[in-house]
């Protein structure tokens, strides 16, 4: 399917209450406004296809962009197309799912998220711990060097105080998923957790009610620690 198909069947799948929840979200114009599962039979039709993701990618369009997510070929991709993108990504739904999950799914996922962690840019810490949340419901443990998680967490929680609500909701999100889905420091995460959560508490009023202490306990609860899912993207 060329550019100007796909953006068609697009705009045809967009509904007006989707587009106005993606606006209250930060989505800016233009968008069609297209559910997530709306975009599936498009995929299976369309499959991976890279040139066709960064031809969406460019139109600035949300759903293109999300869409470009879907088919793009992460393992292709490099470390300039990933630092376009996430230049391009200007709200949390593009830098922390279109980007960090597609970045997941890449060779170089942590040699980039590494990068954008020490990033002046809120967009780029989001999608730097994003990119490891989502590695760590992914990859098996065995994957990761214990000693650079656990010194991750120690820069996280010292970080709460200095960042912005973005990037405190993605270092809640980074916790809960070493604590949940990394077993070697599940004790150390859930200590981070209650650091984070103390302070989501004294300050209330601004903060995410996200909860990184009660997302670990209901893991425990469930009996789904060292939980894995078998795909990054859908």
């Amino acid at each position: 399917m060329t550019l100007s198909e796909v953006m068609q069947e697009l705009e045809a799948l967009g509904s007006e209450r989707a587009k106005k929840l993606y606006i209250g979200r930060g989505a800016k114009e233009p968008v069609f406004g297209v559910a997530t599962g709306a975009m599936k039979p498009l995929l299976k039709k369309i499959k991976i296809n890279q040139p066709l993701a960064e031809e969406l990618y460019e139109t600035g369009n949300y759903d293109a962009m999300y869409f470009a997510g879907m088919i793009a070929d992460a393992e292709k991709m490099t470390k300039e197309d990933f630092n376009r993108w996430i230049k391009a990504a200007y709200f949390p739904m593009l830098s922390d799912f279109v980007v960090a999950v597609t970045l997941a799914e890449s060779p170089l996922a942590m040699e980039i998220a590494d990068e954008w962690l020490v990033s002046d840019n809120e967009y780029y810490v989001g999608a730097g711990y994003a990119t490891y949340q989502w590695l760590l419901g992914y990859q098996a443990d065995s994957f990761f060097d214990k000693e650079k998680i656990s010194d991750m967490l120690d820069v996280a929680v010292k970080a709460i105080d200095n960042s912005t609500e973005h990037v405190r909701k993605g270092i809640s999100e980074f916790i809960a998923a070493v604590g949940v889905s990394y077993i070697p420091l599940h004790d150390k995460a859930v200590e981070a957790s209650k650091a984070l959560d103390k302070y989501q508490k004294e300050n209330s009023n601004t903060c995410s009610p996200f909860s990184a202490g009660l997302q670990i306990q209901k893991a425990v609860e469930k009996n789904r620690l060292g939980f894995k899912r078998k795909a990054v993207r859908c």
